[in-house]
């Protein structure tokens, strides 16, 4: 069990934010005294998977907004080795959509937590089903008959 007094570190992409962002980083801050989060760049973003609908800045506002983090700083790279060495981090937590990806920490003496994001809510799911709910609005809207043109003499 951590102590009070650690340095956690938790960070994501952000996009689009919903209750289990929510539930992750306040989960995070429950394990320590200070709570860095840190918010993926466009750029580190792009690199993996389709660009947030947000824009960083945005994200980091928002994130920034909330009462948990004491800290929030932009990501720029998914290898944190350095990051958990110039910050003296004790412990990081993320999603379990990222599940054994970062145990190379725990080399470097992290506790490593990944969030059960379970079912729900995710960004990815709030995109497909806004995209849906738009197709098939737009679908009902498109699909009409033109009026029959009375001539009028």
């Amino acid at each position: 069990m951590l102590r009070k007094n650690k340095i956690i570190y938790t960070s994501g992409t952000f996009d689009m934010f919903h209750s289990n962002h929510l539930k992750m980083i306040k989960y995070a801050r429950g394990l320590g005294e200070t709570l860095i989060v840190g918010v993926s760049s466009d750029e580190l973003v792009c690199s993996y998977k389709k660009a947030p609908i947000i824009p960083f800045e945005e994200r980091l506002a928002i994130v920034d907004a909330l009462k948990y983090p004491d800290v929030v700083i932009p990501q720029r790279s998914l290898d944190h080795s350095l990051l958990v060495k110039k910050l003296n981090i004790d412990a990081f937590v993320v999603g379990d959509d990222w599940e054994g990806k970062y145990d190379y920490l725990r080399e470097l003496g992290v506790e490593v937590f990944y969030f059960p994001y379970g079912d729900g809510v995710s960004s990815s799911k709030l995109k497909e089903d806004i995209f849906l709910k738009y197709k098939e609005l737009k679908d009902i809207s498109d699909k009409h008959t033109n009026p029959t043109i009375l001539k009028t003499e």
